[in-house]
């Protein structure tokens, strides 16, 4: 399964060197020996990289091996959706509440679904990728159609979905996440085919990204837990300090006023 962030982190390494042009038509695809397909305005040949434009600019592109350029042919698809605008603050918590439900329900944790959705559309529940993939959990429309998803531009069908088909894939593997993972971007036949994460450099740094979310989110987790165990503690040392205090001072005070026949 191909998401638009996972495709551009993937692809975009590489550093630019001698700039030579090479003109092409607007709205071309880029044919990858490793089956995936890239989206572009224009492009040029960069020492041994072809540098592909997708929107036109001169700020944005994607640098690719050009030995794993098939070839090139036209884009006969509807046009990308055009950017939305950021989530607002209301929309945050709704989907905030659409993952926590998902997750919920197939015993999954938030963060993980969250960070499938931040490498698979970054948070866009519009998103279209090149190859038809939709929506905040990128659902091919195949996939879509064997999970009951009518309509997976809607967020609360799309992360039902997709969170079904994730917990699909880690059952499936044995609960090995990185499997899962790279079964979720390359789909199970690539992960069985070569018995573990394919060797595509989109699949691996897609794997690596959600990875590497996912820990950040734990570890940040565990700092704060410990932080608040560590203030309950002190704050616990200090009332036990401050009730020893008071019942000393009582029976200081009981010892001054004691009459002693």
């Amino acid at each position: 399964m191909t998401g638009i962030g996972s495709i551009r982190s993937a692809l975009a390494a590489g550093l630019a060197i001698l700039l030579l042009s090479c003109g092409a038509a607007a709205a071309d695809l880029a044919l990858l020996r490793n089956g995936f397909t890239i989206r572009h305005d224009r492009r040029e040949i960069v020492g041994d990289m072809t540098r592909l434009f997708p929107q036109g600019g001169e700020s944005s592109y994607i640098d690719v091996p050009t030995a794993e350029i098939q070839g090139f042919e036209k884009d006969l698809t509807l046009p990308r959706t055009p950017a939305v605008p950021a989530p607002t603050a209301a929309a945050t918590l709704d989907l905030n509440q659409v993952v926590n439900s998902a997750s919920a329900a197939y015993h999954l944790d938030p963060d993980l679904v969250n960070s499938v959705i931040h490498a698979e559309s970054g948070f866009n529940s519009k998103a279209v990728s090149p190859k038809g993939a939709q929506g905040l959990m990128q659902l091919m429309p195949g996939t879509a159609g064997k999970l009951g998803v009518t309509n997976p531009l809607d967020p609360k069908a799309n992360v039902e979905g997709g969170t079904r088909y994730l917990r699909e894939l880690l059952e499936r593997y044995n609960f090995d996440l990185v499997k899962a993972l790279a079964a979720y971007n390359a789909g199970p036949l690539r992960v069985e085919q070569y018995r573990g994460v394919p060797p595509y450099r989109e699949t691996r740094a897609y794997v690596a990204k959600i990875v590497h979310d996912y820990n950040r989110k734990k570890i940040a987790q565990e700092k704060a837990e410990a932080a608040e165990a560590k203030m309950k503690r002190a704050r616990r040392t200090t009332a036990g300090n401050s009730a020893g205090a008071k019942a000393r001072s009582v029976t200081a005070t009981n010892g001054s006023t004691e009459v002693v026949p």
